[in-house]
């Protein structure tokens, strides 16, 4: 009897401990890249092309171009972005392909605002296309969830 009376006191204590099932989901937030403020995009792009790196898209006459290196993406951006953005595409592979399932960029800020964060901006959740949301790190880093696809089909 002994032994019932422990496992049940373990599985309660386990139960009340463990985080709620909002908590525990886990979250995609998609291809991931840097996203870089420059001053000047030629002098940046052909540094990084020093690097290894290769278009791979973007438009260098509308100042932003996207660039590869193995699986390392980073953009390029000129007088589009204030400061430096860690960047995630809900929606698409990490070689831009979109993806049939996936979570939605309103459902991750609804994660996310449920999980305590406050957004910086938001997306409009009564829309189902393209949309975009941005949270800010303890340091002042923004993170942009940047989705370029419709919703997914459910």
């Amino acid at each position: 009897m002994k032994l019932t009376h422990c496992l049940i006191a373990l599985l309660v204590a386990s139960y009340v401990s463990s985080p709620s099932a909002q908590e525990r989901k886990s979250m995609d937030l998609g291809a991931f890249s840097v996203s870089l403020a420059v001053k000047d995009i030629k002098a940046s792009l052909a540094f990084y092309e020093k690097l290894g790196f290769k278009p791979v898209g973007g438009k260098l006459e509308q100042n932003w171009i996207v660039l590869q290196n193995g699986s390392t993406k980073i953009g390029l951006f000129q007088g589009m972005f204030p400061k430096n953005l860690l960047t995630f595409n809900p929606g698409w592979s990490q070689d831009r392909v979109p993806l049939e399932h996936f979570q939605d960029v309103r459902e991750l800020q609804r994660a996310l605002k449920a999980r305590g964060l406050t957004m910086t901006v938001e997306a409009d959740e009564s829309t189902r296309g393209p949309a975009h949301f941005v949270v800010t790190d303890p340091d002042g880093n923004e993170l942009l969830i940047d989705q370029h696809v419709p919703m997914p089909s459910r």
